[in-house]
């Protein structure tokens, strides 16, 4: 991270702003290869959701496993048991055709790493219900790639609105564009760009 800061400092005002105001992230953990799975069913059970309404939701699909997200405990369950979690029909049904994906074969995590972003998205877009946001929820915080820009993100777009003082939010397309000067550390301005909104609600 110290690093991308170096390399990007100096390309631009607003990002130089960023990097005073908030600092340089913290260093992400490895996430292993057994709990990938868990971070992708956690990654689907966030879309389109507030993170305090996510968390508690992932936190009832979690004790409904039996304390484990795996692909084995998901199958495992009483269908109505991930129900009574408040996880929508969809999402449901989501979480258990990558449970049965990867329990199949279709789906593989131990050797994803090794994949190209493109490629990572190919691959878990076959799951139902997953599309290119989660796919890069996993790419950005499950495997920390570096040049992510998760321009289907709404915090993303505000957050970029607010920090380079646009008249409106950008869509995508418009976002995809702006990124540009960015590369290859993009996942690094998509996280100051959360931030800003976060600094935002709390002042708020």
């Amino acid at each position: 991270m110290t690093d991308a800061c170096a390399a990007l400092a100096g390309r631009d005002p607003a990002l130089d702003a960023l990097i005073d105001r908030h600092g340089i992230p913290p260093r992400r953990p490895t996430v292993r290869a057994s709990d990938r799975f868990a971070a992708l069913a956690e990654a689907i059970v966030y879309q389109q959701l507030a993170g305090k309404a996510a968390a508690s939701i992932h936190a009832r699909l979690v004790a409904a496993v039996g304390g484990t997200v795996t692909p084995h405990s998901v199958l495992a369950a009483d269908p109505l048991a991930l129900a009574a979690c408040g996880l929508s029909a969809a999402k449901a049904g989501s979480i258990r055709d990558l449970a049965e994906r990867v329990a199949a074969g279709d789906i593989t995590f131990d050797r994803i790493g090794r994949l190209s972003d493109d490629q990572v998205v190919e691959h878990l877009t076959r799951v139902r219900g997953i599309g290119p946001w989660t796919a890069h929820m996993f790419l950005l915080i499950t495997l920390g790639r570096p040049d992510v820009w998760p321009t289907g993100d709404f915090g993303v777009r505000a957050g970029f609105a607010r920090a380079w003082g646009l008249p409106a939010v950008p869509t995508p397309k418009e976002l995809e564009r702006l990124g540009d000067p960015f590369r290859p550390y993009r996942s690094l301005v998509a996280w100051y760009c959360w931030r800003e909104l976060d600094l935002r609600s709390a002042v708020t």
